[in-house]
């Protein structure tokens, strides 16, 4: 098979610098280019990312019934790669502010290189709150990079712009309150369930950065008595874990988890990682930058440099295309060190050229990235992303039943039982202080978990790598399928 465009995406932490999120994601491609290239245009909902050749398909899983949520808010998406005949069946869960694009590139990988496998990318609920219906049409040719960008972004600081997205109210939606781990627990539960077919299939669990945390949490689970550790045969965790406290930073308290849990009250629920009250820009910037770029790599990068959202320190010293752009936010050598959740190893601006163009030197190339946060629908961003979720997370982190898991709602109630084997792959930021590693190993010592295989490229991978580099130089997939060859034989 040849090589395959990936796509993934987010992150670790529940809270990151700001303002400068919001500005590498921009960078990535509010170039000047207007015109529609030549690019052919994706069909339909297919992956922008992913290899022809392999089969796949989208579907929706009816889920619970939340209190107070609408009941058409009740389903997630799910994106399969491979056979849908194939007897064992590899869900993935995307990590914060992350979506089903995730996985467009390993999904596909894996499902070819194991035998009788087919590849499941979960988007989580709050992935039907966003609009990506002038991203689809720009992918397909029928609008313009120019004309998204102005209908997402570019009326915020020019009124003259009449027809634009309408962001959601937060108060029309105080409900996504309650969207933490104990909903989106019961609804993994439920895709988990149509992925076993009563039992026809084998399953295992697997998931980046919070969803790695969220595979973890799954296994030790309380489903009304059952188990979640009894529905699957195993646990990926990419960057992302739980086991070991801390490892969303110092263990909440009763008085810390009141307070955040007050504060949405008045902020919102979504995480609003601009910090000027647009929690859904975020997820914009990344499409359309990522759009521009990928109708118009080699064009100018000139309309970011009069965009007022965009902190200078994004701005390359000499004049670059979009895919250049795009590459210098994101590579590890040039985006800012605070914004490790969205970095990779890729490459740097050419030395030459006006505009100067991006150079492939590492092993994600810059073509992956924009691939991974154009796609649309399914994407691999969420523009409304639950703040609830990354407070249940800090309490969830050490898989304990504790007093503040208990007030939120977590039923952490099986960790000393979870018997399936357990594969763990850690970068520089998941690796930070080996916590990836350490939470694998201490969720061992708690349960009855047979095997650990650890992975750690700290000194070489940063946290998007694992999703994004190119099969052939891709540590993750290189060990990743072997072990999941094991489990499923």
């Amino acid at each position: 098979m040849g090589p395959m465009r990936p796509r993934g995406r987010r992150a670790i932490g529940p809270r990151v610098a700001i303002t400068a999120a919001i500005g590498a994601i921009a960078l990535a491609g509010c170039g000047g280019s207007a015109a529609t290239s030549a690019t052919a245009s994706p069909p339909g909902p297919v992956a922008v990312g992913a290899p022809a050749s392999v089969p796949e398909g989208v579907f929706t899983v009816a889920t619970p019934s939340v209190p107070g949520t609408p009941a058409r808010y009740d389903q997630v998406q799910v994106r399969r790669f491979g056979s849908p005949d194939a007897t064992h069946v590899l869900v993935l869960v995307p990590g914060t502010n992350g979506g089903a694009g995730d996985f467009d590139l390993v999904a596909p990988y894996q499902a070819t290189h194991v035998p009788d496998l087919q590849v499941w990318a979960e988007m989580r609920r709050e992935g039907a709150l966003q609009n990506d219906s002038v991203i689809r049409s720009t992918l397909a040719g029928r609008t313009t990079a120019r004309q998204a960008f102005d209908y997402y972004l570019g009326w915020i600081a020019d009124p003259s712009i009449t027809h634009h997205y309408q962001p959601l109210k937060s108060a029309d939606y105080q409900f996504v309150q309650q969207w933490g781990l104990a909903v989106a627990m019961v609804d993994l539960h439920a895709v988990i369930a149509k992925a076993r077919d009563g039992g026809k299939r084998t399953v295992t669990l697997g998931g980046h950065s919070l969803g790695g945390t969220e595979a973890a949490v799954y296994a030790a689970w309380d489903f009304n008595g059952q188990p979640g550790y009894k529905t699957i045969n195993g646990i990926m965790c990419i960057d992302g874990c739980a086991g070991a406290s801390g490892f969303y930073g110092p263990p909440p308290t009763m008085a810390t988890v009141r307070r955040d849990l007050s504060a949405m009250s008045t902020t919102g629920p979504w995480l609003d990682l601009l910090g000027v009250g647009l929690p859904w820009v975020a997820g914009a910037f990344s499409q359309v930058g990522a759009v521009t770029a990928w109708k118009d790599p080699t064009g100018p990068a000139t309309r970011f440099e009069s965009f007022k959202l965009l902190p200078a320190e994004f701005k390359p010293p000499e004049p670059v295309t979009n895919s250049a752009q795009f590459g210098y936010a994101f590579d590890f050598k040039t985006s800012p060190p605070r914004l490790a959740l969205i970095q990779v190893h890729s490459g740097h601006v050419a030395s030459t050229g006006d505009p100067a163009g991006w150079v492939d030197s590492g092993i994600t190339p810059v073509r992956n990235v924009v691939d991974v946060f154009a796609q649309a629908p399914l994407a691999a961003t969420e523009w409304y992303y639950p703040m609830r979720l990354s407070i249940d997370a800090g309490a969830s982190a050490a898989l304990q039943q504790t007093d503040v898991a208990t007030y939120l709602g977590l039923r952490l109630q099986h960790t000393s039982q979870v018997d399936v084997p357990l594969y763990a792959f850690q970068t520089s930021l998941g690796g930070s202080n080996d916590a990836v590693a350490r939470s694998a190993r201490a969720y061992q010592q708690e349960s009855k978990i047979p095997s650990v295989t650890v992975i750690s490229r700290v000194d070489d991978y940063s946290h998007l790598d694992p999703l994004l580099a190119s099969t052939g130089q891709n540590a993750f997939l290189q060990t990743a399928v072997p072990w999941l060859k094991k489990i499923d034989s």
